[in-house]
C-alpha cells in the first residue's frame, strides 16, 4: 500500500479542517472537505502539480462543501456525497447556507458524480478508505477510515461531539454512532475531524464528557 502524506488547511469563516491526502509516489491526492473560500488548497495543489482524483465529502453542511464548486472545475474531479445528502449540494436551504447569509451567499454547486454508503471501500489516488455511515450531526454524514486514521467530519471532536440542533441532526443517532461503530474501532486510531485538534477513539472512549464508553 502507498505511503499517505497529508495536508491539513483551515478554511473558511467557520474554521473547517480540510485534509489532502497525497500519494508521493504518483503525485495523486484526494481532497476530504474543501471547506470554504478554498484558495490556500488550490494554490498548493496547482503549485505542487498535483492530480487530484476525488473530493469526499463527510457531510454536506454549507461549511464542508462550500469549496466544491471551485476545486471541482480547478481539478475536473469527482465529488462523493452519502445518497441521504445528494440533494443538498443543490439546495441551499439544506446545506445551511440560507441561514447563515452573514458569512456566505447561498452555495450551489452540481450533482455529486458518486453516491457514498455504509461499508463501501473507495481505492483512490493508491489508497484505499473504509466507508462507515456515522448519522447523527446530519442524515448523510461518513467517515472515511485509511488504516489507523479515521477522518470524522463532525462527529466527533476532541472531548466534544457534533452539534444536533441543525436540520436533520439527531441526537440519540449520533450517541448510537458512537458508541456503536467509532468506539469500535482500535483505541489507537487516530481521528481527524472537521474541526479543531485531532484526537484518538482510546482517548475519547476515556475523557469525552458528552459519550464515555459505558
Amino acid at each position: 500500500m502507498s505511503t499517505m502524506r497529508m495536508e491539513s488547511f483551515v478554511l473558511g469563516p467557520i474554521q473547517t479542517n480540510c485534509y489532502l491526502l497525497l500519494n508521493e509516489e504518483t503525485n495523486q491526492a484526494v481532497v476530504i472537505d474543501p471547506g470554504m473560500k478554498p484558495k490556500k488548497l488550490l494554490d498548493r495543489i496547482a503549485s505542487g502539480n498535483i492530480k487530484l482524483e476525488a473530493i469526499l465529502l463527510t457531510h454536506a453542511h454549507l461549511d464542508h462543501m462550500g469549496g466544491v464548486d471551485e476545486v471541482r472545475k480547478a481539478t475536473e474531479c469527482p465529488v462523493y456525497v452519502h445518497d441521504l445528502e445528494a440533494e443538498w449540494l443543490t439546495n441551499p436551504a439544506l446545506n445551511g447556507s440560507l441561514r447563515w447569509s452573514d458569512i456566505t451567499p447561498p452555495l450551489t454547486t452540481a450533482p455529486a458524480e458518486y453516491a457514498l454508503d455504509e461499508g463501501q471501500r473507495l481505492k483512490l489516488a493508491g489508497f484505499e478508505f473504509r466507508v462507515l455511515h456515522t448519522p447523527g450531526h446530519s442524515p448523510g454524514s461518513v467517515s472515511f477510515l485509511h488504516g489507523k486514521d479515521l477522518f470524522s467530519g463532525d462527529v466527533l471532536f476532541r472531548q466534544s461531539i457534533g452539534r444536533t440542533d441543525l436540520p436533520g441532526g439527531r441526537e440519540a443517532d449520533l450517541y448510537n454512532t458512537i458508541r456503536s461503530k467509532l468506539y469500535r474501532l482500535d483505541p489507537d486510531v487516530t481521528v481527524y475531524n472537521g474541526h479543531g485538534p485531532k484526537t484518538t477513539i482510546g482517548y475519547e472512549m476515556n475523557n469525552n464528557p458528552y459519550v464515555r464508553l459505558s
